[in-house]
């Protein structure tokens, strides 16, 4: 099955409270966002949205410049759905990320629990080069040393501080702060993330 079917499958077949990486509140998220102080009208994209209620919160306060990146477009449809109206001030991106070809820098590039899929190393490098390209602000939530090696039935990649670091504090880019975040899953299990904030050199915070 491909990685794209594979999705679309999850998105069709488990409800949000069926999946491990839901989230009613996205504390950790807005926290890091809203140290940043970005203009209303700041160019956002969430990458790997899937069902997240980060664009919610960013709805709320009025941000109107979105855009939510998902391979899969049943996932896209099921946040259409759920927002409503509010769907049509959304930018929706259905395509993989290893086929992502920004035409704008965003002031603000969200990624909680995609990074950790791409487990082959141009994968990895092509996906910090286009990030540190495209991004002034970035943050990435990850799977951290203690966190599960599977996700969804997948391999996924584990960091820490000094990892991510190194892969994404290159070139633009320089890490502004980092927590680690025990998740509580909705059947009630420990996942640890990592979550690192970066900031472009000419504007680190």
């Amino acid at each position: 099955m491909s990685i794209k079917n594979h999705w679309e499958k999850i998105y069709v077949e488990k409800k949000p409270n069926e999946v491990s990486w839901t989230q009613e509140v996205p504390d950790t998220t807005i926290n890091f966002f809203n140290k940043f102080n970005l203009d209303r009208s700041s160019p956002i994209i969430d990458v790997g949205g899937g069902e997240s209620k980060f664009v919610d919160y960013l709805i709320e306060k009025g941000y109107f410049n979105i855009s939510i990146l998902d391979i899969s477009g049943n996932a896209i449809s099921r946040v259409k759905e759920r927002l409503g109206e509010n769907s049509k001030k959304i930018n929706w991106i259905i395509t993989d990320i290893n086929d992502f070809n920004p035409k704008i820098k965003y002031s603000f590039w969200h990624d909680r629990a995609l990074f950790h899929f791409l487990t082959e190393k141009k994968q990895i490098e092509r996906y910090t080069k286009i990030v540190n390209s495209f991004a002034e602000n970035f943050l990435v939530g990850t799977f951290s040393k203690s966190g599960p090696l599977k996700c969804s039935g997948l391999d996924i990649k584990q960091y820490d501080q000094d990892s991510l670091e190194k892969l994404f504090g290159f070139g633009n880019l320089m890490m502004n702060d980092h927590e680690y975040i025990n998740h509580i899953t909705p059947f009630e299990t420990n996942q640890n993330f990592i979550f690192c904030s970066f900031s472009s050199k000419k504007k680190n915070i």
